[in-house]
């Protein structure tokens, strides 16, 4: 008898269908993270003040130094759409010049604390061993430091100004990343890729830097989002203290200190900085929060 022949068929897709490549990482990072309202918010609310701070200061008639002793005082109105201080000076235009000052400072501080914890933590889970156990005890010590008390007494020993502030913010601030680093670190080297990358071969700084600190990126990228509001908010605290940026440059700390002798009386002085640092804080935590859920590995479907 003769064997039964068998025809198998399956259903042909048309080529128009078939997607020629899968979606990447951050392509469905970024999806995830303009979906979530809140985050997306606080992007919105974020790039429109670094618009402003870029734009604003050339556009407007005045400048954050020029002085009208006859107009101090002056509440909000449609030629001063903050009012203006002590000496006249337009608080509008003060204030887009504080945020250049803020959001620099926040920004600049968060990626040098990035650039050193990665590093440092990267390294010290890779080496392991007595290495690494020494790295980690010199972080328990800085951490143990009281950070603020640092910072002040650092500004105090040095002349004021935005690069003193950035030295006095990252002295101890990259510890918090090198923990969290180290910790992933450890974690992902006893993955089965890693250990074939060793067996073939590979060199301790290739499995660093190819394997290791990019399946980090999510932590690195969060964590960073989140130390930018605290560094914004410390500065703006040394500014309010007198030991940030000096006269007649403008920081929203130095302009919340000038508005609080004069709260009783022209309180929008106060607020208005107040709450531009409150509404940037506000933003970046939310961002913070949104790209935490966008590079959770558990929330992806």
């Amino acid at each position: 008898m003769k064997e039964a022949e068998i025809l198998i068929t399956t259903p042909s897709l048309p080529l128009d269908s078939i997607p020629d490549r899968g979606i990447s990482f951050w392509r469905e990072a970024w999806s995830r993270l303009c979906q979530n309202r809140l985050a997306f918010f606080g992007l919105m609310v974020l790039a429109t003040f670094i618009a402003a701070a870029i734009v604003v200061p050339f556009i407007t008639p005045h400048t954050y130094y020029e002085t009208h002793l006859q107009l101090k005082n002056t509440p909000p109105c449609s030629d001063y759409w903050f009012g203006t201080d002590e000496l006249g000076r337009d608080l509008f235009t003060r204030i887009w010049w504080g945020a250049r000052i803020s959001l620099f400072v926040g920004i600049a501080a968060a990626i040098i604390d990035m650039a050193i914890g990665v590093l440092y933590g990267a390294f010290a889970g890779m080496v392991g061993g007595k290495k690494e156990e020494f790295m980690m005890r010199i972080t328990d010590i800085l951490y143990s430091l009281p950070h603020l008390l640092i910072v002040i007494l650092l500004m105090v020993i040095m002349k004021p100004g935005v690069f003193t502030i950035l030295i006095a913010l990252t002295i101890t601030g990259w510890i918090n990343m090198a923990r969290i680093v180290r910790g992933q670190i450890l974690q992902i080297k006893q993955n089965d890729y890693v250990l074939a990358a060793y067996m073939l071969g590979a060199s301790r700084s290739r499995i660093l830097f190819r394997h290791l600190i990019p399946n980090c990126i999510g932590s690195i990228i969060t964590t960073m989002t989140l130390t930018i509001p605290a560094a914004i908010f410390t500065e703006a605290f040394l500014s309010f203290l007198g030991l940030g940026v000096q006269a007649p440059i403008a920081s929203w700390g130095s302009m919340a200190s000038d508005g609080l002798s004069a709260l009783r009386y022209y309180p929008w002085r106060l607020f208005i900085p107040a709450a531009f640092i409150s509404v940037t804080m506000l933003a970046f935590n939310l961002i913070g929060d949104g790209v935490r859920d966008a590079f959770d590995p558990r929330l992806r479907t």
